[in-house]
């Protein structure tokens, strides 16, 4: 055997014993295997070893994992919990399957007490079970304190979130600040934005370059003016949310099918954006029947629709029949001339009784008969809805100043819609200077221009004294001032005076 150096190794003895061994083994293969059996079985024996010390709980079972199985079934037994606790309150949840929920029932507990202290009963949840999804933290409160900080009140989140649920699984910045940009970029006013989402707070779920582009596009394209757009959606921001094609093109293009110019539409529209809200079907077209059928004259339906938009948005029928019932009794007035009281001032189907009978009652109580007063009512239907004072003062002074028969006013009863100190006071005074004797068509049925005119004729024009006042449909159309109709009025909401 040869001997060799172990210089740099720490513990040669050690080394010598384990090259004898292997020398040992080698010359003897038989022991070599009974050694390698015998290790396997002692590796087994360990193994089984610590695995039933697994089962038995002992320390190695600290460091072990619940299986996918048993997972599944706490999961299923934790929702089944949650499950039970919202039937006990009476919210159904049939359809909060596989949408995420609170691992407790003491979790979803606080979720529902959060939502009633904002106003909204179980009813409300039911009708949108899917709001319990929403954290309250991570949800809920960075929504309503980005309402808030806009200037939403809070007296209005009950209605709100009843109205538009959804908003609680917005983003504020991915989903609510862009739509607002978007409305202030419509000129809508900042200070204006909260009343739009307080009236109609499913704008937040449009979007951008959907439904409320195009139909602010096409108004615009009809002849709503741009610098109006801001006003308009301020009053009726529902406007956003109505799709062209299926509801505001064909509202406009049956009111110029009726004859009111595509341009007069569109300053309807300004004036009053609400109407494109009157269903077309189910309101506009039976109202416009029922026009028809109490004899207002076909040719005459854009004149009363223009003078009175709301006519074709009411619940008409019955007011017809009610107002035709009243002004036989009062003043026996016929049919046909119901018909003809209702084209010249349409607004009378919203009139109440009292002050109708009133005006009558002053009429004849000035010494005019029943017959008078009826002609004159039809020929000016106003005569049931101006100002009592003002129709005294009128008459005083046609008395006792000007002291014409009683036929004229039977004849021009618009006299009593003049102002007695800026019209009709100064422009009998030029007449009486003049020694000028005309009707009282001619003397104030005319503009201060046209009157200046008048007043150098030598001759009274007959065919001038027989025009009457009537609607004008250009009117209508006529340039706009510089000012704008846009800013919105605050007196026509008492819930923001």
């Amino acid at each position: 055997m040869t001997i060799r150096s172990y210089a740099g190794i720490s513990k040669p003895g050690f080394c010598l014993y384990i090259q004898s061994y292997l020398l040992f083994l080698s010359s003897n293969p038989s022991q070599l295997l009974y050694q390698l059996l015998s290790s396997v079985d002692s590796s087994a024996s360990k193994r089984g070893a610590t695995n039933l010390g697994r089962k038995q709980g002992g320390f190695s079972s600290l460091y072990s994992r619940p299986s996918l199985s048993e997972m599944k079934n706490e999961r299923i037994a934790n929702r089944a919990r949650v499950y039970e606790f919202l039937r006990g309150i009476g919210i159904v949840p049939d359809e909060l399957d596989g949408l995420e929920l609170p691992v407790t029932a003491e979790v979803m507990r606080e979720r529902v007490d959060f939502l009633h202290k904002l106003g909204l009963t179980v009813e409300d949840i039911n009708n949108y079970p899917l709001v319990l999804g929403c954290s309250v933290k991570k949800n809920m409160v960075p929504v309503l304190d980005y309402l808030g900080k806009l200037g939403v009140r809070k007296s209005t989140f009950t209605e709100f979130l009843r109205r538009y649920p959804q908003v609680l699984h917005a983003s504020v910045v991915v989903d609510l600040a862009p739509v607002v940009a978007y409305l202030q970029g419509m000129d809508i006013k900042p200070n204006d934005i909260p009343r739009v989402l307080e009236r109609y707070p499913e704008v937040l779920g449009f979007k951008l370059e959907g439904t409320m582009s195009t139909s602010v596009a096409y108004l615009v394209g009809i002849g709503v003016a741009r610098r109006e757009i801001g006003g308009v959606l301020t009053r009726y921001p529902e406007i956003l949310g109505m799709r062209v094609g299926r509801v505001i093109k064909p509202f406009v293009e049956y009111l110029e099918n009726l004859g009111i110019p595509r341009l007069a539409v569109a300053r309807l529209i300004e004036k009053q954006p609400h109407i494109l809200g009157f269903g077309l079907e189910e309101r506009v077209k039976p109202n416009v029947k029922s026009l028809l059928e109490f004899n207002v004259r076909e040719a005459l339906l854009p004149s009363v629709v223009a003078q009175y938009p709301e006519i074709i948005g009411l619940d008409l029928k019955p007011k017809l029949v009610s107002q035709q019932s009243l002004l036989n009794s009062i003043i026996d007035v016929g049919p046909e001339d119901f018909g003809r009281v209702v084209e010249k001032m349409p607004q009378v189907v919203s009139l109440s009784n009292t002050p109708a009978i009133r005006h009558v009652d002053f009429l004849k109580n000035c010494g005019f008969s029943l017959q008078q007063v009826r002609k004159m009512v039809v020929d000016c239907p106003q005569l049931l809805a101006l100002n009592l004072n003002i129709m005294k003062l009128n008459f005083d002074y046609f008395q006792m100043v000007m002291k014409r028969p009683l036929d004229d006013l039977v004849m021009f009863p618009a006299f009593f819609t003049y102002g007695l100190e800026s019209t009709i006071k100064p422009r009998h005074r030029m007449v009486a200077k003049k020694g000028l004797k005309c009707s009282l068509a001619w003397l104030l049925n005319c503009s201060d221009e046209k009157f200046e005119q008048r007043m150098s004729y030598d001759t009274i024009d007959m065919e001038e004294m027989e025009t009457e006042p009537s609607f004008d449909m250009n009117t209508l159309m006529e340039p706009r001032s510089d000012e704008s109709t846009s800013d919105y009025d605050e007196d026509s909401d008492d819930d923001y005076v």
